[in-house]
């Protein structure tokens, strides 16, 4: 029996592919465009998610931190947050294809993931939307979406990686539009228009 070859190290190119494809329900030609960019097939994306998926479900998986350490190496920063009476700890790595972000895995003390998403990277010019024209695909993350638009109410998502906000923005003439704003891995997707008690 020919032995089968090592399976290829899952890689940062990989993981962003896993960040585009869960992407792609929205905003397929920006998904298209960044996988040109990033030099992978449309089969190594596939692959990338396929592989992903097997090693969060595994019933042997590592624990979160030392899956994403594994695959992103050793955090750019790790940073104490206080978040209301909770400390935590902030872990957050580069991610090539979006420069001015950084890929967040919030901790709780004793290791435990709050939370997995894009944010602005550290000295960034954040994103800073006044109108509804401004909310574009990729434009802005959760928390700047928020505290643009205040009172934002979260939303459930309708997946792990997704995030909703509803909220309230003027357009460009300053009519004010109750909008629901979805989010994939922290970084806006679509605003749509609407009742923020409905899903669209």
């Amino acid at each position: 029996m020919v032995p089968m070859p090592p399976a290829s190290p899952f890689t940062a190119l990989d993981f962003q592919l896993v960040l585009l494809r869960r992407m792609a329900d929205f905003n397929p030609d920006l998904v298209e465009d960044a996988r040109h960019a990033l030099g992978a097939s449309p089969a190594r994306m596939r692959e990338a998610n396929k592989r992903w998926q097997a090693m969060v479900r595994s019933p042997r998986s590592r624990p979160v931190l030392s899956r994403y350490r594994s695959v992103l190496g050793e955090p750019e920063s790790r940073t104490p947050r206080r978040i209301g009476d909770l400390d935590c700890e902030a872990w957050q790595w580069p991610v090539p294809l979006w420069p001015d972000l950084r890929f967040e895995v919030l901790t709780a003390p004793g290791g435990a993931v709050w939370n997995e998403w894009l944010v602005r990277a550290p000295g960034a010019e954040p994103s800073a939307p006044r109108s509804l024209e401004d909310l574009t695909p990729w434009s802005c993350t959760v928390d700047e979406a928020a505290r643009a638009f205040p009172p934002a109410r979260p939303l459930e998502g309708t997946a792990p990686t997704r995030w909703g906000l509803a909220l309230t923005a003027p357009d460009a003439r300053g009519e004010r539009h109750e909008v629901v704003a979805e989010f994939t891995w922290g970084l806006l997707q679509r605003a749509v228009v609407g009742d923020p008690r409905r899903r669209p």
